[in-house]
């Protein structure tokens, strides 16, 4: 039986061509010496010349690197092929996003499972129990279920998925009722008598004023346009509610209240402050959300009673308010996610402190011409005086 001889060890081969370079003796007689044959001392000796750059040609360091980079290149090429294979399969219409399927199919490619499974993010194990048993005993239970159950919905589409659920449990398939709507959901199996609900199970209700604003928060003078929201922040004795009004002509929080609930007291207080605050409003336009608080008679009333112009965004629309939001990414940023707030005393004195102190008095804003809150009020409004 032919064997191949072993490779010779690196360290014998370089005394080799080592002694073999000194011309001692001839090559023949060297090759003869050491055991070996003349072409392959030759070779010996080309290799080392090449190594050591006395002739053209790839070193050996050139050489593994050149095999690195061939296998990188092909595991490269096959990581493109495997994604663009699942962006094609995936993208294919009433299809069930089943992978396994594109795994063998990739693997009859010449793509080897392990490649295709590390692409996608797959083990193998769950990959090969499939492959030895593509329908699985609860495939076909669950498949025998849903065949009663469409019967039974065809015969009485009258019928939720409890009655659905009795109807099997008679033709002997128990099943649950959480396991029935799941399979009366993902075909679409619904009662006549079904409502469909909005997401949160509620409507929003219709809009108390008209979009004034149009996402232009803009303001030539003080009181001419303010912005009013309502957020919230856990605390260790529960949550705190903080409703704010903006005036967008300075930035300065010109109103604002802090309570445990958030009803329409809360919007109302805050309300209350700002005008107290600023005097002459009337005309002023104050634009929110279409939150119930701000919908409320005794709101809208308080409104009317300054000659207040109420204005409101759209439903899930945060881009009509999106200069109030700011602001309380701002808070969020800078107090409210600084640490965990024990109690809602704690976070109360650090909102108003953070409010009256950092950004009225020495956060100063690009905007503002790099100046604060306070200090822009202060010279816009002396230069208008003087001007008058």
């Amino acid at each position: 039986m032919f064997t191949v001889p072993r490779p010779h060890p690196k360290e014998f081969r370089d005394d080799v061509v080592a002694v073999a370079r000194r011309g001692e003796a001839p090559i023949a007689q060297i090759a003869k010496d050491f055991g070996i044959s003349d072409s392959c001392l030759r070779n010996w000796l080309h290799a080392a010349d090449v190594q050591d750059g006395h002739r053209p040609g790839v070193t050996v360091n050139e050489s593994a690197e050149l095999r690195d980079l061939k296998r990188r290149n092909r595991l490269l090429e096959q990581e493109v092929e495997v994604l663009r294979r699942a962006a094609a399969y995936l993208s294919q219409a009433h299809l069930p996003k089943m992978i396994y399927p594109l795994v063998s199919e990739l693997a009859g490619d010449g793509i080897p499972v392990t490649g295709t499974c590390r692409v996608l993010k797959l083990a193998r194990q769950p990959y090969y129990r499939w492959l030895a048993a593509p329908v699985t005993a609860r495939d076909l239970a669950e498949a025998h279920l849903s065949n009663v159950l469409f019967d039974a919905h065809h015969d009485d589409p009258e019928f939720g998925h409890r009655l659905l659920a009795d109807e099997a449990h008679r033709a002997g398939l128990r099943a649950c009722d959480r396991r029935v709507w799941r399979i009366c959901r993902d075909n679409q199996w619904w009662s006549v008598f079904g409502k469909k609900r909005a997401k949160n199970g509620k409507q929003p209700g219709p809009p108390s004023h008209q979009d004034r604003v149009r996402r232009q928060f803009r303001a030539d003078r003080p009181n001419q346009l303010w912005l009013w929201d309502i957020t919230e922040h856990p605390t260790g004795e529960g949550k705190l509610y903080l409703c704010a009004i903006k005036d967008v002509f300075s930035n300065r929080i010109v109103g604002y209240s802090i309570s445990d609930r958030m009803t329409s007291r809360i919007a109302m207080n805050a309300l209350v402050s700002a005008v107290a605050r600023r005097g002459h409003v009337a005309g002023c336009v104050v634009h929110s959300d279409r939150g119930s608080q701000f919908r409320a008679r005794k709101v809208l009333r308080e409104l009317h009673r300054h000659d207040l112009v109420g204005s409101m965004g759209q439903v899930a629309s945060a881009g009509d308010n999106a200069a109030m939001e700011s602001f309380f990414s701002l808070l969020q940023k800078n107090v409210l996610n600084r640490h965990r707030w024990a109690t809602r005393q704690d976070l109360r004195i650090a909102i108003i402190t953070w409010i009256e102190r950092t950004y009225h008095r020495r956060r100063r804003q690009a905007r503002l011409g790099r100046l604060t809150p306070i200090e822009y009020e202060t010279i816009m409004t002396t230069q208008v005086a003087l001007a008058a």
